[in-house]
């Protein structure tokens, strides 16, 4: 139980989940802070609110109140994290990866295609072949 235990452990996909997670999780922080500190306050000013969360409240006749501005917060809220998101990181390493294609592209020789990347699969089957090719051959006995 214990070897399989630290062979699920030791697989990488394992491994990268775990840094994912971590990382996710400092990226909210940093991502909240960012629609919280400056997006959030600036929106609640035009409604003249503390918060948009407490703008918009309708009173009903039984004693209770509609949010619309929780609602509205909440949808805003997720329309300012994925701009963020967006702008701040996704966008930037889509150019930095156009970028090094283009400069790929110019220093491979002209009318030469780049091949595609060899999946795991293809590599491990080449590496199989060519471990088959240097072993020895086993001498056949008279």
């Amino acid at each position: 139980m214990i070897h399989g235990f630290k062979a699920f452990i030791m697989r990488g996909n394992v491994i990268d989940l775990a840094v994912a997670v971590v990382i996710g999780a400092a990226f909210t922080a940093v991502v909240t802070a960012i629609v919280e500190g400056l997006f959030t306050p600036l929106i609640a000013s035009i409604f003249n609110a503390d918060s948009l969360k407490t703008s918009l409240q309708v009173p009903l006749p039984g004693g209770g109140t509609l949010s619309f501005g929780l609602v509205f917060a909440a949808i805003i809220n997720f329309l300012l994290i994925a701009m963020v998101v967006y702008f701040v990181f996704v966008l930037p390493i889509n150019r930095m990866k156009e970028a090094q294609e283009r400069r790929r592209a110019a220093l491979a020789p002209a009318g030469t295609e780049t091949a595609a990347p060899l999946t795991e699969l293809e590599l491990l089957a080449e590496i199989r072949d060519l471990l088959a090719a240097e072993a020895p051959q086993p001498s056949k006995a008279p």
